[in-house]
């Protein structure tokens, strides 16, 4: 060998002997050169796997493509260009599941910075897609190639810890304040990462609180409970809104304890504090021991995890954390935001099952003793209550209110900003327009002379209650019957025919006694809103309509 090479050698790091060896390296594209994105990229042209920038700021992906000598594309242009072999997307997480499908599609290797995606079924898709592929789907928690994150995981497989009692981290900082994620997604996974691989299960009951001090709608400081199956516990504190920065990672178990503290020195990230508890006149008293800094071998966080997808890519390792892992911080952070909105303690069983039946529910509430079954859609504001049920292929519009005991379904359609109140079953063939009001009890048929021991599934018929109607307490509507827009039903009346729109009906059979408004009130003997003052007129063949000036 010449002695050149010898040199070189000595003083060449194992990867870079790698490196040497192989004929090409996988070519990279990053995807969003914002805040971290810019990181990836230096990353990448370091090691020499970086090939195209892109950016929806034109001016940026120029620039940073000019600095590491790289083209500037447009993400069609990556998507199509059959010389990159992967994309690595730092963009804002709303647009993380398009973006990974389109490439995945395409036939290359995807890092995704975390989360994976906002939705637990759009993973789920993302990581079918992969496997179907045979590609690369990668997430950037990134803390777990952290060398003292690693030589913690090692620590507690040794069992040097004993059993692991208790996990809580804090994450605190003044800033970056996001508009696109809350807190929680934000600063929370990276957490949440560690804690699930050292449990080494997933928590079955998650809850979560918090605080909206700087917008109505998105969280500033949250702090999320976990019970595992084991009897573990685990709690996740997160907020930019601390007066400095603080990255902290305590576990407990009931041989020793390991603090990782990532603003600390080298020298001091990760302490092991090795303190015993004894019995003394029938209570605990530790004998505590001072903290041993555990050794570690300074390395950027960042540079192993590309270092890792690249040896993924080739075949070298299996990744670590894969859209799998994704998944299962994922589950985690559906149920923490359920919990946030609703103030209730989430079973993650529960949100799973609903998140496979009834799709994206992240923007409603559905208590926990509700049923959603497959192929429903649930808008956005919507709050369905205790013990309900949401039968198969039915759609609840938005900021709809649905009580206790109501049923839905099967293929039922409600429209946005409906009220349903308590034990009100709609069933097959009954459509309520936007703005219904459904009292207590509220009866809707669906034949029109059932019995017991007959069939006759093939004899419903269609009920169609129009915009802003209200139907009173215990009222019924007898199957295949119109009710006009904002009429109003009296409670307990029966209604056997059509409804004009605007009318009021009360008595069994229910029978016309005059007319309404839009507010429901009743009108005059001259036709005006006694609330409003608005005035209406009728037709010439007997409908009511508002005035013309």
């Amino acid at each position: 060998m010449p002695p050149d090479l010898i040199i070189i050698a000595s003083a060449a790091t194992a990867r870079e002997i790698d490196n040497m060896t192989e004929k090409t390296l996988p070519k990279v594209a990053v995807i969003g050169c914002g805040y971290w994105g810019k990181n990836l990229a230096r990353n990448f042209a370091e090691i020499g796997a970086l090939t195209a920038i892109c950016d929806a700021n034109a001016n940026t992906a120029q620039t940073i493509a000019n600095q590491y000598q790289v083209a500037a594309l447009d993400l069609e242009t990556i998507v199509e260009e059959a010389g990159i072999d992967a994309v690595a997307i730092a963009t804002p997480v709303k647009t993380h599941f398009d973006i990974a499908k389109k490439t995945l599609l395409a036939g290359k290797h995807v890092f995704v910075e975390k989360p994976l995606a906002l939705q637990v079924e759009d993973a789920e898709t993302l990581k079918s897609l992969a496997e179907k592929q045979a590609r690369t789907l990668m997430v950037g928690h990134l803390l777990q190639y952290h060398p003292a994150f690693l030589q913690l995981k090692e620590l507690t497989r040794r069992g040097e810890l004993g059993r692991l009692r208790h996990i809580y981290s804090q994450r605190l900082n003044l800033g970056k304040v996001r508009r696109e994620e809350n807190i929680l997604w934000s600063f929370a996974p990276h957490d949440i990462s560690m804690i699930l691989v050292l449990v080494g299960s997933e928590p079955d009951q998650v809850s979560a609180s918090g605080g909206f001090f700087l917008h109505s709608q998105i969280a500033d400081v949250t702090t999320t409970h976990m019970s595992f199956p084991g009897g573990e516990n685990a709690q996740v504190f997160v907020s930019w809104l601390h007066p400095y920065k603080e990255q902290k990672l305590v576990v407990v178990g009931d041989e020793a304890m390991a603090v990782f503290d990532d603003a600390q020195e080298w020298e001091r990230k990760l302490l092991l504090y090795q303190h015993k508890m004894r019995w003394q006149d029938g209570l605990p008293t530790f004998d505590k021991a001072a903290a041993r800094p555990v050794q570690l071998v300074p390395a950027e966080p960042l540079r192993q995890e590309l270092d890792h997808f690249l040896d993924c890519i080739k075949g070298k390792a299996k990744c670590r954390t894969d859209s799998a892992e994704a998944l299962r911080v994922l589950k985690v952070l559906q149920a923490s935001e359920q919990s946030l909105r609703s103030h209730r303690q989430q079973g993650l069983e529960q949100q799973a099952r609903r998140q496979k039946n009834a799709g994206p529910l992240a923007d409603c509430f559905v208590h926990e003793t509700t049923i959603v079954d497959a192929h429903c859609k649930i808008g956005k504001g919507t709050r369905v209550w205790h013990f309900s049920h949401v039968l198969a292929n039915s759609q609840i519009g938005e900021n709809c209110t649905l009580g206790q005991n109501v049923m839905v379904g099967p293929g039922v359609s409600i429209g946005d900003n409906c009220k349903i109140q308590n034990n009100v079953s709609i069933y097959r063939g009954v459509t309520l327009e936007a703005e219904v009001f459904c009292g207590p009890s509220a009866v809707f048929t669906n034949v029109s002379h059932p019995r017991a021991g007959i069939e006759k599934k093939n004899e419903f018929a269609s009920t169609v209650v129009r915009r802003g109607a209200t139907i009173g307490a215990n009222a019924t509507i007898v199957c295949g019957v119109e009710i006009g827009a904002h009429s109003m039903i009296a409670a307990g009346a029966v209604v056997v025919k059509d409804v004009k729109p605007f009318a009021l009906m009360a008595g069994v059979p229910a029978k016309q006694i005059g007319w309404v408004g839009h507010y429901g009130e009743r009108l005059d003997e001259k036709l005006i809103c006694p609330r409003t003052g608005k005035p209406y007129a009728l037709t010439a063949d007997g409908m009511l309509e508002e005035a013309k000036p």
